[in-house]
């Protein structure tokens, strides 16, 4: 763990008092801003913020990958066929997967599959695959 993360205690009472709800507030605007194509960019910015509302973690500790919107690793889609798949697919199906992840990571036990499908929610969404 690096040195200005807190401690596992506060980041519990931090979970307990504020990160559950912050982190549904978080993953609404995010999906919000994210069905226009102006704030998609904004979106996956919040997006990658999940783990610090929800438990403190810093970024260095974290499991989610950094999401960065324009650049991807080859294994997308086209542009075109990401596209018409966000049209048809991807709004509903990111808002079904990231509820799923939210209720997962509001208990001990489902907060690691929670964060893994937070890891997978911009396929979900779009078809990004970094």
């Amino acid at each position: 763990m690096s040195d200005d993360s807190p401690s596992i205690v506060v980041r519990a009472i931090w979970f307990v008092a504020v990160g559950w709800w912050l982190t549904g507030l978080l993953l609404s605007a995010a999906w919000a801003v994210s069905l226009t194509i102006v704030g998609l960019p904004v979106g996956v910015k919040l997006v990658n913020y999940v783990p610090k509302a929800l438990t403190l973690k810093s970024s260095e500790d974290s499991d989610v990958n950094r999401i960065e919107v324009g650049r991807s690793s080859g294994n997308s889609p086209g542009i075109l066929a990401r596209g018409a798949y966000f049209v048809f697919v991807g709004w509903w199906a990111s808002l079904a997967w990231t509820v799923v992840a939210y209720v997962l990571c509001l208990s001990v036990l489902g907060l690691p599959i929670g964060i893994k499908m937070f890891n997978k929610l911009p396929k979900v969404l779009s078809l990004y695959e970094e």
